[in-house]
């Protein structure tokens, strides 16, 4: 007797079957608060009885982290559970599962050259690199001088920007 075809449960992915974005983008998060405290898969992993597979599925967007395995990462990467939705563009928020389940978003554009889209700079290798080497930096007195310049210059606006 052959047995039908069983469909894989299409909780949580896009209708192409691809992660969710939003789980995609908790990913990222958790992937940055741990590369922040220096710490490995295989560390984070052993915190939470995991493999480090599953760690990297969960970096990936490939899995999803339920509630409470989210609120055990947040424990041990000492960030608050909105850490992981933080810096979220609406690109992202709008590819929900209710987004793709609702009839009234039938129309949804998945269209990344929309003008809403804006890339996560906390994502980019350039930010992580900044934040490991102000940490680094041994006068802490010095860093903070540093810090509050950067953040002067980040609310002073120049008629002529030159990149």
């Amino acid at each position: 007797m052959i047995k039908p075809a069983q469909k894989k449960s299409s909780r949580g992915r896009t209708p192409l079957g691809e992660p969710n974005p939003v789980d995609v983008h908790v990913g990222n998060r958790i992937r940055l608060r741990r590369t922040l405290l220096g710490m490995s898969q295989e560390r984070l992993a052993s915190l939470l009885g995991l493999t480090f597979q599953q760690v990297q599925k969960y970096e990936r967007g490939m899995n999803r982290v339920g509630a409470s395995r989210l609120w055990d990462i947040s424990k041990v990467l000492e960030a608050p559970i909105n850490f992981f939705y933080e810096d979220m563009d609406k690109v992202v928020a709008n590819q929900s599962p209710r987004m793709f389940n609702s009839v009234e978003n039938s129309s949804f554009s998945l269209n990344e050259d929309d003008e809403e889209y804006i890339s996560d700079p906390m994502q980019k290798k350039e930010t992580i690199e900044l934040v490991k080497a102000y940490y680094k930096i041994p006068n802490r007195k010095a860093a903070k001088y540093l810090y509050d310049l950067i953040i002067a210059m980040s609310k002073t606006s120049y008629n002529n920007s030159e990149e």
